[in-house]
């Protein structure tokens, strides 16, 4: 089969030909025809993870079709549909992941195929408004934006909500949850096309994050300090820029980030967390029982996926690249 092959790292990804991989007991065999990329693939190829052993074909987020079974597995699963949850073996406490968690894609062999073999538990069949590029496009930002915004911030429909660095692809299915679930929602990019197209996807407004008075002026834009404030606040960047947070988080609010992608937070006074009684949380990844409650919701909004732009498998390197560069406003996809 071919695959998209990372030799070492630091080096571009190899389209290669490489064995078909066979389905164990309670494991299927998918006939990919699509993959997403996430910024963990950049992070995978640039070394920034322990333990990374290589020859390797990363990629998390894959949907296709169920074209093998292994011992024991159902026979209705063969020739169904279906995208994978890539948090595997999450374990018994939904507060926090095992020592075995871990993610498809490293170190298990993942979805940047022609073929992929996974446990059949972490099988769902794919929402029939979707297409195979969309449902690609969804389970780890998916997964990772649900937990982030249900499970551990809380959220209800009657909470103010502004998101962070809208035009990745967690942000906007955050945004879009969101959205979908009657919240009125806010949010930053350091892009004012990206801040009028979350607009256009239903977005009380936004700010962008480049002007060094955004959170003065995002406290004007959503009508004074009075009620200005956010009950939830969900970012990816971290950074210095996240003690202004703090100041835009209502009494009682709740901070829950999930990336740093702007370094380490600095500069947090602790009297205003404290005298404003807020909570700061961290999050990854999520439980089988979050996934499965995020695809109900899905399905039931009939949420799609925003894609960027779509690459061939064998320009997989050059879909890293374009993800590099920071340009993207949604997932980029890769077609198999």
């Amino acid at each position: 089969m071919k695959a998209a092959v990372l030799d070492k790292v630091g080096e571009p990804l190899q389209l290669q030909t490489i064995g078909r991989p066979e389905p164990l007991p309670g494991e299927v065999l998918i006939r990919l025809n699509a993959a997403a990329l996430n910024h963990r693939d950049l992070w995978i190829q640039k070394g920034l993870y322990p333990r990374i052993t290589t020859p390797l074909v990363m990629g998390s987020d894959g949907a296709g079709v169920v074209c093998e079974l292994g011992k024991g597995v159902a026979n209705s699963w063969l020739n169904q549909e279906v995208m994978i949850n890539p948090s595997h073996q999450w374990g018994d406490n939904p507060a926090y992941y095992s020592a075995n968690h871990k993610i498809l894609g490293m170190p298990d062999a993942g979805t940047f195929a022609e073929y992929l073999k996974v446990e059949a538990r972490y099988l769902v069949r794919k929402p029939v408004h979707l297409s195979f590029e969309q449902a690609a496009a969804l389970p780890l930002a998916g997964l990772t934006g649900y937990r982030a915004l249900f499970s551990r911030a809380g959220f209800s429909p009657a909470d103010k909500v502004l998101v962070t660095g809208a035009g990745g692809g967690v942000a906007l299915l955050v945004v879009q949850m969101a959205i979908a679930s009657g919240a009125e929602v806010w949010v930053t990019s350091g892009s004012e096309e990206k801040i009028a197209r979350v607009m256009e996807m239903g977005a009380k407004g936004g700010i962008n994050y480049k002007n060094p008075t955004w959170y003065r002026d995002l406290l004007v834009k959503t009508k004074g300090p009075k009620t200005g404030y956010f009950n939830v606040i969900i970012d990816s960047a971290g950074g210095a820029g996240f003690a202004h947070l703090i100041g835009l988080a209502a009494p009682g609010g709740r901070i829950c980030f999930y990336g740093g992608g702007s370094g380490n937070i600095t500069n947090i006074v602790p009297a205003k967390v404290f005298f404003k009684q807020l909570n700061i949380l961290g999050t990854t990844m999520g439980t089988e029982a979050e996934f499965a409650d995020m695809i109900a919701l899905i399905t039931q909004h009939r949420i799609t996926p925003i894609i960027d732009r779509m690459f061939p498998l064998e320009e997989a390197e050059a879909a890293l690249q374009y993800m590099q560069s920071g340009q993207q406003f949604g997932k980029i996809v890769l077609t198999i």
